[in-house]
């Protein structure tokens, strides 16, 4: 049999996480235009996963890279672009509602149409930089 405080709700005990709205990523692409950047970022503590929204001035984008250990989910909220999908690929038309999956490993390049492009990008945290001792000492 469990306790209530197990589930952090005896006295003293966090509270449990609850599910919340965090923004509103439309209202963000529709707000007058900047010239390009982080529009929201998740900055909850104890988070599992990292996630922005993204404006992309028209024509600007993302210089061709490659992603060796995350995989990333791209979700067009305004406007549109061309994903270049790494050497010898065609670009591909981003347009409004397009769900994009990068997996780890892969080349991408991202460029903003004349409307300019602004996406939600969700990946899982990357782990924070820790202090380790040498190997033998």
């Amino acid at each position: 049999m469990t306790s209530p405080s197990e589930y952090g709700t005896g006295p003293g005990d966090p509270a449990e996480p609850e599910p919340r709205i965090l923004c509103d990523a439309r209202a963000l692409a529709d707000a007058p235009p900047v010239p390009g950047g982080v529009l929201w970022k998740l900055a909850e503590p104890g988070r599992q996963l990292d996630a922005n929204v993204v404006r992309l001035a028209p024509g600007t984008g993302v210089a061709p890279h490659r992603e060796p250990d995350l995989d990333v989910l791209l979700f067009v909220v305004a406007g549109g672009g061309v994903l270049g999908a790494g050497t010898g690929d065609e670009p591909r038309q981003l347009t409004e509602g397009a769900t994009v999956w990068l997996p780890h490993g892969s080349t991408r390049s991202l460029t903003a149409g004349p409307e300019g492009l602004a996406c939600l990008t969700v990946h899982r945290r990357r782990p924070g930089m820790r202090i380790r001792p040498r190997d033998g000492a």
